[in-house]
């Protein structure tokens, strides 16, 4: 199990994982709002280059390259996540109760944030970005992954429709309906797919998902690390829009070798 570690900046806490150690990088916490990350970076790497991307709950993945050049007053690309493709470049995801995914290449150094919510899940967002990274020369031995603070699977509450489209992404030859899928996944060991005792409702815990995702790919479990942390049962650390129902966000960044 890897260790995630509190560090101090502005006398406030942000959180680290000893996975990604070679790289600065951190998940932040409420206190830090409403800075961006064109604050927070001094936090990590102050001379890296901020890149980040308007984010929309679905699974386009973009290398750094690919964003728009220009001033505030240019648009923003819609995607969910970003690769690295040089040294420098601090990566950005925001999340309230979505899972920030922050993943790094130890053999080249590149990096990739990822914002991973229940949708972009069941499009399996995290496993195209490990393939935009196996693309650059990447091998799955390598890589390391951290899922930062999100909603825990216990309190996370959900229609069956959407617990059964994660739960396609994580077995094989799923059936097609949507309650024999779930019924199937709340008896497997370890399920990221939770019973709930209303009728026609789930509990889902999307961090596990991506985390099952990921180990289908090959990766190994002491590659990855989920942050001991529920953003909607730490009220005092993380915003939690499940349980304000406000548009508001922390950060996580990490800054490519």
């Amino acid at each position: 199990m890897a260790d995630w570690r509190w560090q101090t900046w502005q006398e406030q806490d942000f959180l680290t994982c000893d996975l990604l150690q070679p790289w600065p990088h951190g998940f932040f916490t409420r206190q830090f709002w409403p800075q961006s990350p064109a604050d927070l970076v001094a936090a990590l790497a102050a001379e890296a280059s901020v890149q980040r991307v308007q984010q929309v709950h679905g699974n386009r993945v973009l290398r750094a390259a690919d964003l728009p050049g220009g001033g505030p007053e240019v648009p923003m690309a819609e995607a969910d996540g970003l690769i690295s493709d040089r040294p420098h470049q601090a990566l950005w995801v925001c999340s309230a109760d979505c899972s920030p995914v922050l993943m790094g290449d130890r053999t080249t150094g590149q990096v990739s944030a990822i914002h991973a919510g229940w949708r972009g899940t069941a499009q399996a967002i995290v496993p195209v970005a490990v393939g935009k990274l196996l693309a650059q020369g990447s091998r799955l031995d390598d890589l390391v992954v951290a899922i930062g603070p999100a909603i825990a699977g216990e309190v996370y509450q959900v229609d069956l429709d959407v617990a059964a489209a994660v739960g396609r992404t994580i077995l094989p030859d799923p059936p097609a309906d949507d309650e024999a899928l779930v019924t199937m996944l709340q008896h497997r060991e370890h399920s990221p797919v939770l019973k709930d005792e209303a009728l026609g409702k789930a509990r889902l815990d999307v961090r596990l998902a991506n985390v099952w995702q990921l180990e289908q790919l090959g990766l190994s479990r002491a590659q990855i690390a989920v942050a001991p942390h529920c953003t909607f049962q730490s009220p005092d650390r993380f915003f939690s829009y499940r349980r304000t129902g406000e548009k508001q966000v922390q950060w996580s960044g990490i800054v490519s070798r």
